[in-house]
């Protein structure tokens, strides 16, 4: 786990699945987006408020090890559905939830399982105080 001040390391940033870390990632990059909608009113020549639209998560992971259980168990990255990325941070953790996978790029070494890139979709986003 990160201390602090310190930058997060691949032991800081994985995946998760039913609680249990499955694989580890090198490093991320987060895009969030959010809608938003125009409210108007008659007469009005411009909108009167703006109501926000549920944010979606776009992350890309890059060097993606499965840890040996994980291994052991037959851990399919291409099967991988409703997962969870944490990044523990030096004062937080912060978890994307209900993730899904939209691309893949597989890089294959003799006996290894590593996943070059990763673009994930994340419902959800919860930060935890530590």
């Amino acid at each position: 786990m990160a201390t602090t001040g310190t930058i997060p390391t691949t032991s800081d940033i994985y995946l998760e699945i039913n609680g249990k870390k499955v694989a580890v990632v090198q490093s991320y990059k987060v895009t969030a987006q959010r809608s938003a909608k125009p409210i108007l009113a008659f007469g009005q020549e411009e909108p009167v408020a703006t109501i926000r639209g549920a944010a979606q998560y776009t992350l890309e992971l890059t060097r993606i090890y499965a840890t040996d259980a994980a291994i052991r168990d037959g851990l399919d990255f291409y099967g991988l559905s409703d997962f969870n990325l944490v990044i523990v941070k030096p004062d937080r953790s912060v978890i994307y939830t209900g993730c899904q996978w939209a691309q893949l790029q597989e890089s294959a070494e003799v006996g290894g399982t590593v996943l070059e890139r990763v673009t994930v979709t994340a419902s959800r986003r919860v930060e935890k105080k530590a």
